[in-house]
This record gives structure tokens, sequence and C-alpha cells, in this order.
């Protein structure tokens, strides 16, 4: 466990003052944007792996989306850790408990380095068996085996990346963790061809150049931590032996692994579907999949912005301030989310014609599904922003209810909707299963600030 750095005993009083004074019409925007870019840089070269493995053919498409489900537990597991340590340090800071709020940063590390190095040596040993529990084909399984070595061999880069990128996060450092993961995804973008065509790796020179891209990432994010620049001290000295202080973590993380968990059942659930119709099947949605994350990713930014804000005004009992943090939230990303919409809907045939542009029945499937999830695309704000509203209060159980929901009812309504209507009723499924996921978070949401807001002691 390496020792960052020795800090103050209390908080900049400015950096505190900040999160409890500023306006909130100023300060989320001024937290969302770094995260925001952030969140669009990990997404587009994300994409940019989709789109250069999609040259090779259509078998190595859909391996990319097989992986994505192996690639989805990754990030669960570095989100449980880092959202978990995180969401409590930032209500300790706001509490002015600064001590405490240390404790639990160190000890997010140490589980993030136990957790990665685990899920590194059992997903190698079981990594051929995964690939086909992934919903493979049998044309796209080599290409899926070799990318997905890469992958599970950076687990605990990614992991640990995903730990501190988010305990800068919740600290209010977001334009610090923003250039940590910024820099590794420009540089993934650049890498791809190279390795890919230049080096001649073909679909494993994607995951080589996106391991060598986590590893420059997981070394700025923690320089900012060796150089001083957080206000949470990681150090060995600080690392709890409680196992409380774990299982605390676990169950502030908890949301967050649903929620990316749940990503990884659905998209499986998804890829056993597709591959009844083929690999333009598989690689079809998986293109629209990659898309869609793309402009999630901006709302998804927005809330890592206004998340900090609710914990330090939570924990300093600023109650007004978390309720106007949340309905600004949800009323400008409402409108983000129709334009893009609107948007997506008229350009649907072009965007998939980009990565598939010989395979007329990739255009031709992506282009259906892509024009149904842009229905429901604008109610994207309300589903994301209670979960996080929940998790930044530490009122887990909600969070994780809400985290499980959009995807959760999508794994029951891919079957079903596939048995019903065939391939027309996969295109369908998840615009289905987001409606329905909207109506039960308004319905959470609505209910908790009408009988329970601003009681608890």
């Amino acid at each position: 466990m390496p020792h960052f750095h020795q800090s103050h005993p209390k908080e900049p009083a400015d950096q505190r003052q900040k999160m409890l004074e500023t306006p909130i019409h100023r300060l989320i925007p001024s937290l969302a944007a770094p995260t925001i870019v952030s969140m669009l840089v990990t997404s587009v070269y994300n994409m940019a792996d989709t789109y250069f493995v999609s040259q090779i053919n259509t078998s190595a498409s859909g391996a990319v989306g097989v992986v994505f489900s192996l690639m989805a537990i990754i990030q669960a597991l570095g989100f449980t850790v880092g959202m978990g340590s995180g969401s409590i340090a930032s209500r300790l800071l706001g509490q002015d408990r600064k001590e405490e709020a240390d404790v639990f940063a160190s000890s997010g590390v140490l589980a993030a380095l136990a957790v990665g190095l685990t899920m590194a040596v059992l997903g190698q040993i079981f990594r051929e068996d995964l690939i086909w529990l992934l919903g493979s084909t049998e044309t796209i399984y080599p290409y899926a085996l070799d990318y997905a070595f890469y992958i599970i061999l950076g687990a605990p880069v990614m992991i640990l990346a995903f730990t501190l990128n988010n305990l800068l996060r919740w600290q209010g450092k977001a334009n610090l963790s923003v250039f940590g993961l910024a820099t590794g995804g420009i540089l993934n973008i650049l890498l791809d061809p190279i390795f890919i065509y230049a080096f001649k790796m073909g679909i494993g020179g994607a995951g080589a150049a996106t391991l060598f891209s986590q590893c420059v990432s997981l070394s700025i994010l923690a320089s900012f931590f060796l150089r001083k620049q957080s206000d949470l001290r990681v150090s060995p000295a600080c690392i709890s032996r409680s196992p409380g202080t774990y299982l605390a973590i676990l169950k502030q993380g908890m949301p967050s692994f649903f929620r990316q968990g749940v990503v990884s059942m659905a998209t499986m659930a998804l890829n056993y579907n597709a591959r009844i119709y083929g690999d333009a099947a598989v690689a079809a949605l998986a293109i629209v999949a990659k898309v869609f994350h793309l402009i999630q990713s901006i709302i998804i930014g927005f809330g890592q912005g206004f998340q900090p804000v609710l914990g330090y005004n939570y924990g300093a009992r600023r109650l007004d301030r978390v309720k106007e943090a949340m309905w600004f939230s949800v009323r400008t990303c409402t409108v983000i989310l129709t334009l893009g919409a609107v948007i997506g809907f008229v350009l649907a045939p072009h965007i998939i014609t980009l990565f598939r542009r010989d395979d007329p029945l990739v255009i031709a499937i992506g282009t259906r599904a892509f024009r149904y999830q842009c229905f429901t695309l604008p109610l994207g704000a309300v589903m994301v922003f209670a979960n996080m509203f929940f998790q930044a209060l530490g009122k887990s159980w909600r969070a994780v209810v809400l985290a499980i929901c959009r995807q959760g009812l999508y794994i029951p309504l891919v079957y079903l909707m596939t048995g019903w209507f065939g391939l027309p009723g996969l295109e369908r499924t998840q615009a289905a299963s987001d409606l329905l996921a909207f109506v039960v978070a308004a319905v959470v949401l609505l209910h908790y600030f009408k009988t329970e807001f601003g009681k608890e002691t």
C-alpha cells in the first residue's frame, strides 16, 4: 500500500465554504463540466475500440459487445469501492470530520487493490468459459478471447483508477480526476490503430491499447495524492482494521455495483437473444449500446458533479440546497436529452453506417433499435438522478432498487419481447424497459420528498 501524503487535520475553509455557499446554478455546472468531459472521453475511447475493431469484420465488432459485459463488471467493482468510500468521505468532510474521512479513503484504496487482483486471477483462469457465458457465438469467440485477455489483465489497474477518480471527485476536485482519465482516454484513441494495424495485433491490439492507457491514467491519478493535491489523505497509517469500515463502504457503494452489474447481466441476456439472428444482430446492438452510452455519459458526468454538492450540503444539513440541486439537475439534463433524442432519431442510419458501412443488415437492425431508444431518452435524467440522489444521501436501499431497475427490468423483458415479437421485439426492449424504470423512479423520488425528506435526525 503506497504512502501518498501527510495532510493537514482540517480541510481548507475555502473548499468547504465553496460547497456550502456558492449558488447551485453556478456550483454544479462548474463541478460537472470536468466530469462530463471525463465521461465523454471515456465513452469516446470505448467507441474508438468499437470503431477500429469494426473495420476488421462483423464478428470482431460483435466481440466488443460480448466483452462489454466483462468491462461492466470491472467498472462495477471499481465504482462500488470508489463511490462507497467517496460518498462517506464527502459527508464527513461536510461535517468537518476530516480524520474519519481519511480512514475511509485509505481503506477504500486497499479494498480496490484486493478486489482487482482477485478479479484478474479468477478471470484469467476461467476466461474461456466466461466468453461463452457472456453470449458469444462460435464465430465471435476467437476475437472475444483475444480481446478479453488484456481487459482481464488490466482489472487491478482499472479498479484502482476508478477508485482514486471517485475519491477526487467526491471532494469537489473533478478537474484533477478528469485530467487523469482524459489523458489515458486520448492515448487509447491514438494507440488503437497503431496496435491493431501497425503492430498487426488485430483485436488483441485494441485490448492492449486499453490496458496501456489505463496504466497511464492510474499513474496520473495517484500522482495527485503523492503531490498533496488531495484534501483526503491516503496512507497505510489510516487503513482501518475494523470490518465495519469495509461493510460501510460496501453498503454505500452497492447501488453502483448493482447499476453496473445489472448492465453486465442485461448485456449477456441481449447477446443470448441477439445471437439467434446472427453476428449482424449482435454487432448492431453492440454499436447502438456504445453510442447511447456516449449520450448518457453526459448525464452521468453531470450527476457526478452534483453528487458532491449533495454530500456536503446534506452533511451540513443545508436541505434547501440539496433540494434545489436535485431539481436544477433534472430540468437541465432533460432539456439536453430531448435535444439529443431529436438529433439521434434523424441521424440514426448515418451513425450506424460509420461503424459497419459494408453490412446492410447491421445498418438496418441498428437504425431501428437506435430510433426506438430515442423515444425514451429524455426520461433518463429522472432515472439517473433519482438513483444518484439517494446514494449521495446514504439511502442505500432506495438507491439499490433504482440502480437495478432499468436493466433489471430489461432482463425479463428481452426474453419476453423476443419470444413474442422476434427481432422487432428485441429492437424495442430497451425503450420499453426505460419507460417502466422512469415510472418507478419518479414514484419513489416524489414519495420521499413528500413524506420523509428533511425529517431525519
